[in-house]
């Protein structure tokens, strides 16, 4: 079977384990056997529609890649191996960084041919080889677990493949197995007798093997077959051995080939996310308008009203209230904080503990310290907002200029009236207040008044004479 050329990807090009996410538990293999991973992304993927790589579209604002690549990384692998076809720049540069070798399959030949690639990235590895698909995002570091477990059981299986029961097993390919789990025939949809057709135990595609056997049993493997193509699934059913079978939920092997079914997979791990939520002590009012992003961190007893959405880098403490219809991405909020309805919080917002961020008030790489408020229809960015600090409604930090930004500071206690401009580079210092409608230039002294606008003139009757002069020169119909 014919091979092809890899590359590593990694800092400076140097080969590096892939980090798991902090928040994520590592798991260690039970056997404590080399672990390396095989991710199939060569795909065309031309239902997507898409100048992006198919794998690289996002699930919960991270690339379904990444998603297999951290949970992957829970098992500690020695190698990851990705086998790229088209688009494998955009699918180099989104692995870098993760320690991921690149193998490349040049030609389209089937599944089978696809994992063949990785051979020589694999070269001088003893161990277990996980097989997985760069469009089937969701599966579990638990799951992946439990088929290298079952690869490592007694009887030793050549491989071990990952079945589910789908609600409608439609044209899945069936597996026929005894009541041990031991696979007994492997059959594609449209070879399978009505028999066949009636089990509800279907293929994944996602495998175990040793890597002692791999290669070996692909190049036992052929590809007389209406396509042409050399099919991994062949492997199970060769001569001289058994495969084993176990189950996982159909959610979690929902893969990827159209705009449509990204939707579903999004809506598979919103829900779950939601209820991990609300069994961690979140109270979400209305939980199906409520959409995480994949690192969103929730503290308890938080309350997140209708309609919010969380963008990647996002920590909230515990206490915290999260109005209706609010966006928060990049942003840190600290216990007791009060953000919304209508709030938006950019990357950079810090968010001090008791503070309020009220309606239609956006806060961008600025700090709210603790029990500030900003209350109404403000901008607050590249800023630090003191203590106890009251925004008024309409403030703006004017913080660019065309070309560069500039930093606001507001001190502790300090009051901003209502619709004032703070044109940055600029400070207010601690307890003063800054009149409303005032554009501020220059700095505050602490516990000063500053008020930056024209003396305020009445001139009797002008109103009624102007009218009257307007009137007067107004063509009469």
């Amino acid at each position: 079977m014919p091979r092809a050329r890899w590359q590593r990807q990694g800092k400076h090009g140097t080969e590096r384990p892939a980090q798991a996410n902090h928040r994520e538990i590592i798991v260690t293999s039970s056997a404590a056997r080399p672990l390396a991973v095989i991710i199939l992304a060569a795909g065309q993927g031309t239902r997507m529609k898409s100048s992006l790589h198919k794998v690289l579209h996002p699930v919960a604002g991270r690339p379904m890649l990444l998603h297999l690549l951290a949970s992957a990384a829970q098992l500690s692998p020695q190698r990851q191996v990705v086998v790229v076809g088209a688009g494998r720049d955009q699918v180099e540069r989104a692995v870098e960084g993760t320690g991921a070798v690149i193998a490349v399959q040049e030609q389209q030949l089937g599944t089978g041919h696809a994992v063949a690639q990785a051979h020589d990235a694999l070269a001088g590895f003893a161990g277990d080889v996980l097989i997985l698909y760069g469009d089937v995002p969701l599966v579990r570091a638990d799951t992946m677990r439990a088929m290298l477990d079952r690869l490592n059981r007694g009887d030793e299986p050549r491989a071990v493949v990952l079945g589910f029961r789908p609600d409608d097993a439609a044209a899945y390919g069936r597996i026929i197995a005894d009541g041990q789990g031991i696979i007994e025939k492997m059959v594609e949809y449209k070879d399978a007798d009505d028999p066949e057709r009636a089990v509800t135990l279907c293929n994944s595609g996602l495998m175990a093997v040793r890597s002692t056997d791999l290669f070996v049993l692909l190049d036992a493997i052929g590809n007389n077959n209406a396509a042409g193509e050399y099919y991994l699934p062949d492997i199970v059913m060769l001569p001289g051995g058994q495969s084993a079978v176990i189950e996982t939920d159909a959610w979690e092997v929902a893969g990827v080939n159209s705009r449509a079914e990204l939707a579903g997979v999004e809506a598979l791990w919103q829900a779950r996310r939601r209820a991990d939520a609300m069994r961690d002590g979140v109270t979400l009012v209305a939980p199906d308008t409520v959409f995480f992003s994949h690192d969103t961190q929730l503290g308890r007893d938080v309350v997140v009203q209708p309609n919010v959405v969380f963008g990647p880098g996002v920590t909230v403490a515990d206490n915290v209230t999260i109005h209706a219809f609010s966006h928060l991405e990049g942003a840190s909020v600290d216990s007791g904080a009060e953000i919304g309805p209508y709030a938006r919080l950019r990357p950079g917002a810090q968010i001090g503990a008791k503070a309020k961020v009220g309606n239609f008030v956006e806060i961008k790489k600025a700090t709210l310290g603790e029990g500030a408020k900003a209350n109404h229809l403000s901008y607050i960015g590249d800023a630090s907002v003191g203590a106890g600090a009251n925004i008024g409604a309409g403030t703006i930090t004017c913080n660019y200029d065309g070309y560069f930004k500039y930093r606001t500071d507001i001190g502790a206690g300090a009051f901003i009236g209502s619709n004032s401009a703070l044109v940055a580079p600029v400070s207010i210092g601690a307890g003063a207040i800054v009149a409303a409608g005032s554009v501020v230039t220059r700095p505050v002294e602490p516990d000063s008044l500053c008020l930056v606008r024209p003396e305020q003139v009445g001139k009797t009757g002008w109103a009624a004479r102007f009218r009257e002069r307007m009137q007067a020169r107004k063509p009469h119909k």
